[in-house]
């Protein structure tokens, strides 16, 4: 990547704050940008654009535009990255980015404009790393400071000299759940959003070995899946790792080497679409009675193993919006009714495996109604679905396991890797009718 020059903008096109890395454009071509945004409705508008031979590549973060300018044939891919991570680099010292913080900190922004970015090559975006001579005051001592070894050395994301009492490193591989159900059981949309987080209190500079249980990793080692492992090996999708992996290593032996930042980072996210039936199955019964009241039954059974426990459910039911008077029954747990959402939420603290619970809702329905009003209201409750919420613990959903983490560090410290894993659901939702 090669980038001529960076801007900062507002939603007009104006410039808030711009800087020229290698003279080969004019300042001006900002105004090409500005009359591209006048011309485009949003819809039209594409992140990268080429004009008179000169290639932009922006991004939007709330009232602002950043804006990076090539004349070469550069990587725009790398060169959305580089926006993206100084969004983030600007965040950490700001606390939000926006037009007004960036009105407050000039002095601090072009010190980190110049500090990632070297005649137009990027240079280290680790926040942490920046911190060490680019105080959030953004105060110059009189002397230039000497920058930390981590931006003169390979491992750009990690100060050398790091000393912990206690060297410790945390493991939590974290799935979120996304699915949809019809009426009938029928999975219509199953997706799993999957990331290895992990939290390093390690001395030194240590690098470390991760193993997983997936499919490939076991071919790339040159050995066979076995009828034993191969129901447990499991094929990830969309794969992104950080950038302390070695990514050659991984493409030729598929070992996940890597010496990790301090502190917390995702080592690595990963997708899968595969077929997942709902970990909490409910079943909603709507009984109308003619202009007077409105009844459910809901049923709600966990279908994950009786040695699992789902944490904080929140079973998620619409109801008419005119409905009145509530009252419920429920074997387990609490039941709420939200008015402003039109909903009531079944809560249940702890949902063991295996169990199924009951909840009973009445609700008052106007007396004064058209006709057929109850039939309506019961159509409009069928074509909102139910949403349920949970965490389950020590539990994954796509099988996912850690096999192994080697610690490695020349002066042999005793550390602790401790090993989580999570389920939790993102986007669940079961139609009650069709």
């Amino acid at each position: 990547m090669v980038a001529s020059a960076l801007f900062i903008m507002d939603l007009k096109g104006k410039i808030i704050i711009s800087r020229n890395y290698r003279g080969d454009i004019p300042m001006t071509v900002s105004e090409r940008f500005a009359t591209y945004l006048q011309e485009k409705e949003e819809s039209e508008q594409r992140p990268i654009f080429t004009e008179e031979g000169c290639t932009f590549a922006y991004l939007k973060y709330n009232n602002l535009f950043l804006l990076s300018v090539t004349k070469r044939n550069s990587n725009v891919a790398l060169m959305l990255v580089y926006l993206s991570r100084l969004v983030d680099v600007f965040k950490e010292y700001f606390g939000e980015l926006e037009e007004e913080s960036i009105r407050d900190n000039f002095v601090i922004i072009y010190e980190l404009m110049d500090e990632t970015m070297d005649f137009g090559y990027p240079q280290t975006t680790e926040a942490k790393i920046l911190r060490e001579y680019i105080t959030q005051e953004g105060n110059r001592l009189e002397a230039a400071p000497r920058p930390p070894v981590a931006l003169t050395n390979t491992v750009s994301w990690r100060s050398e000299g790091i000393k912990h009492r206690k060297n410790e490193i945390f493991l939590d591989v974290i799935e979120k759940l996304n699915l949809l159900v019809s009426a009938n059981g029928t999975v219509l949309h199953s997706e799993i959003i999957g990331a290895i987080r992990m939290k390093s209190f390690l001395s030194g500079m240590p690098e470390l070995k991760l193993g997983l249980n997936d499919k490939l990793m076991f071919e790339a080692s040159g050995r066979a899946v076995s009828a034993s492992t191969k129901g447990k090996a499991i094929e990830l999708e969309d794969i992104k790792f950080h950038q302390c992996v070695r990514l050659a290593r991984f493409e030729n032996d598929r070992t996940i080497s890597f010496i990790p930042p301090d502190g917390e980072f995702d080592l690595m996210t990963y997708r899968l679409s595969t077929q997942v039936k709902p970990l909490i199955w409910v079943e909603a019964v709507v009984e109308p009675h003619s202009h007077s009241r409105i009844e459910y039954m809901i049923k709600a059974k966990s279908q994950f193993k009786s040695r699992s426990i789902a944490n904080n459910v929140d079973i998620i039911i619409p109801v008419p919006s005119d409905v009145d008077t509530p009252s419920f029954k429920a074997s387990i747990g609490t039941v709420t009714y939200l008015p402003d959402k039109d909903a009531i939420v079944w809560g249940i603290k702890q949902f063991h495996g295996q169990r199924e619970y009951l909840m009973r809702a009445h609700f008052g329905l106007p007396s004064i109604a058209a006709e057929g009003s109850s039939a309506n209201a019961t159509e409009k409750c069928w074509k909102k679905p139910v949403q349920i919420k949970f965490e389950i613990p020590y539990f994954t959903v796509s099988g996912i396991q850690v096999r192994y983490l080697k610690i490695i560090e020349k002066s042999g410290f005793a550390a602790l890797p401790w090993v989580r894993y999570i389920t939790c659901a993102g986007d669940v939702y079961l139609r009650m009718g069709t």
